[in-house]
């Protein structure tokens, strides 16, 4: 799932009553849009649909909704040019990767420990900042890949709890997510934002159409209809919604809010699906968020 460059130098904003609500509301949706997206991804796999068609249903609402725009702001069409057509086709295809794989695990892990394990993309990015980006290494940013590591290895607890393959998938998808951001920070500079999510969109339908079966498309169940729309919409909504959230706050503000996905959707897990509320996802999860935060607040005292 694809989130605002973590190395972009934000604008201090003072917090205000105003500014907090504005925050705390458009984090409540983009929490809710990734809970709906999870749920509904897991629905129409059970109901028999593959990875690929589900994706091609989020990318297919997704380019729809912006040829619509395009047909009725003609102007919009500018923004489209790609001035970097080849970085385009790489960063799609490493995130299509990635998504693919998190969908995939979201049908085989618990809902909690996939958002657990997803939010290992810092640590990942971090490291390749060093390298792709120039990026000099600090004690936060070797703080966020070691406290990542203690957190990924308290939830799998490797040679004590059964390994699931799935958990796999998912540190798989979270580096393949680093190098999206990594590859979307590069294209800010030439590339507008429309036209960065124009050609996400161009270049991933067809890609999910590769193993798809149009009859599904065609003769889609009735019980299929509503996790579609929640997949299609849920995916345009979590990015506006996320970020909304980032300019309307500093990352500071954003960034703990967006952890509240993991214990909002372990109670999802238990309420729908009956999983069990695991203390140790939970425990692997604030180290983490731990590392994270030390990481984040020290970009932060750098910006400013």
């Amino acid at each position: 799932m694809a989130r605002p460059p973590p190395f972009k130098r934000l604008a201090k904003t003072p917090v205000t009553t105003s500014k907090l609500a504005r925050v705390v509301l458009w984090m409540v949706g983009a929490l809710l849009s990734f809970s709906v997206m999870a749920v509904s991804i897991r629905e129409l796999s059970r109901g028999g649909m593959s990875i690929f068609e589900i994706l091609a249903i989020r990318s297919g609402v997704a380019l729809l909704v912006l040829l619509v725009l395009l047909a009725l702001r003609p102007e919009l069409r500018l923004l489209t040019r790609p001035h970097r057509l080849g970085l385009h086709a790489l960063r799609n295809c490493v995130h299509y990767a990635a998504q693919f794989a998190w969908a995939l695990s979201l049908t085989m892990l618990p809902l909690a420990m996939v958002f657990a394990l997803e939010f290992t993309m810092p640590a990942w990015t971090a490291l390749l900042a060093i390298w792709l980006l120039a990026e000099k290494m600090t004690p936060s940013r070797i703080g966020v890949v070691v406290f990542g590591l203690i957190g990924v290895l308290v939830i799998l607890r490797p040679g004590i709890a059964d390994f699931n393959p799935g958990a796999v998938l998912v540190l798989l998808a979270a580096f393949g997510y680093a190098i999206t951001m990594i590859t979307t920070k590069k294209l800010t500079s030439t590339e507008t934002t429309f036209a960065i999510i124009f050609w996400m969109a161009v270049i991933q339908f067809p890609l999910s159409l590769i193993g798809s079966d149009p009859s599904k498309f065609v003769h889609m169940h009735i019980s299929h209809i509503l996790p579609a729309i929640g997949v299609g919409v849920a995916g345009l909504t979590s990015h506006y919604c996320l970020s909304n959230a980032f300019r309307a706050g500093d990352a500071t503000l954003v960034v703990p809010l967006d952890f509240m996905r993991i214990p909002l959707i372990a109670v999802v897990g238990w309420a729908f699906y009956n999983e069990s509320l695991d203390i140790f996802v939970l425990i692997g999860a604030l180290i983490i968020i731990a590392g994270v935060l030390w990481n984040l607040r020290s970009e932060h005292a750098r910006a400013h």
